[in-house]
């Protein structure tokens, strides 16, 4: 099956968040030797496909070691938006690109994965193990509902991955360039400053909140909780909005307002953060809040899967890839905090979520190829 016509098939679906629009069954169709598991819950879709290869295998051999590898993604798009040279979801081939929305992000990694395991069926191939599919239609919203909540279903039913590919945009400037090992982890924070309005002609007897904070706000914009390592950036204070008073010139602000975001590595949690900050401001009234909204995570560069990951592109691109943490998040959290080891690998990532998104085509034929071999290898 050409991997370019599946993913023109997958454009074409409009499948905006949390819209699914038909797609499993059309995935269904290409992996009809898979089982088929549904978890909906509040408007998501969530499909699990498996594939238990030691069903066809005698006792002795299914009380061998084995393994269940998975491959991981969302079918669902953010808005396309006004201002297109093409129709967003009618998937135009032009100079070696395909345009439309999701082409990048990341219905060539659907794609290619799909494909790869098509072709090795096909190919009479054997697996020590399951092989599986997971795919959500609420990654790019709230994901709540999302993988997140079908990996709890799956650890009910005992199906709980040992490993998985989470097929994410991840190269730079060519394909193969880079994958991802971990993410940070994001921490959003609300600080109140409280204080008392008054009369700026008479700043005795007002409580300044802007007075209040100065002397230590240098520890709080900007500011690195820890040092950093070879594989996460520090994890920076930054503050993303400041606000207080009613925009006059004789009055001084009730309360000041300070909006924060900290993407934080493995070394700083939120526990960390929220006694960095008490304890900074604790001469001064105030009110804190915080909250993660996704949890840090990096599988060992020894693990298998980054093994045999950096394997299938070394041996279909000659060069080794680096292994990185950057980037926002992704789905992969949530398989790292259900104990799954977890990499990310996919197309470049230089227009996902802007107008006239397009993947080149050699890179999805260069995915599908890069899994293929990734599944031999394992």
């Amino acid at each position: 099956m050409q991997t370019l016509e599946v993913l023109k098939q997958l454009v074409a679906y409009p499948s905006i968040t949390p819209q699914e629009c038909g797609i499993y069954r059309f995935i269904c169709g290409i992996l009809p030797e898979f089982k088929a598991l549904e978890f909906h819950k509040n408007g998501v879709k969530n499909v699990f496909l498996y594939k238990d290869f030691r069903e066809c295998e005698n006792m002795e051999s299914k009380i061998t070691k084995s393994a269940h590898l998975c491959f991981a993604g969302h079918i669902d798009v953010v808005p396309p938006g006004e201002g297109w040279e093409s129709e967003p979801f009618a998937p135009l081939e032009k100079d070696g690109f395909l345009y439309g929305r999701g082409t990048q992000d990341m219905k060539s990694g659907v794609a290619a994965f799909v494909c790869a395991l098509r072709e090795f069926l096909d190919s009479n191939n054997s697996f020590n193990g399951i092989l599986s599919v997971l795919l959500t239609s609420d990654e790019e919203g709230e994901a709540i509902f999302g993988t997140k909540h079908a990996l709890s279903e799956l650890q009910k039913l005992n199906l709980l991955p040992d490993f998985a590919v989470v097929a994410e945009p991840t190269c730079v400037e060519k394909f193969g360039d880079m994958i991802k090992v971990g993410r940070r982890g994001s921490i959003n924070g609300k600080l109140i400053i409280q204080g008392k309005q008054g009369h700026a002609a008479y700043p005795s007897k007002c409580i300044n909140p802007v007075e209040l904070i100065a002397p230590v706000l240098s520890k709080i914009a900007g500011f690195d909780l820890d040092k950093g390592n070879a594989e996460f950036e520090p994890s920076k204070i930054v503050i993303t909005d400041i606000r207080g008073g009613m925009e006059v010139v004789n009055v001084t602000p009730n309360d000041l307002k300070i909006m924060f975001n900290v993407r934080n590595s493995t070394a700083t949690s939120l526990d960390n953060l929220q006694a960095y900050l008490e304890n900074l401001l604790k001469t001064i009234p105030h009110s804190l809040e915080l909250k993660q909204s996704s949890k840090s995570f990096l599988t060992d560069t020894k693990n298998k899967i980054v093994q045999k990951m950096v394997e299938a592109l070394e041996f279909q691109n000659g060069f080794t890839p680096l292994l990185s943490t950057s980037g926002g998040t992704s789905d992969a959290r949530y398989l790292a905090e259900f104990g799954v080891s977890v990499v990310e690998c996919g197309v470049c990532n230089d227009r996902i979520h802007s107008l006239n998104e397009r993947v080149k085509i050699s890179e999805v034929e260069a995915l599908q190829k890069c899994f293929l071999e990734l599944l031999r290898r394992f």
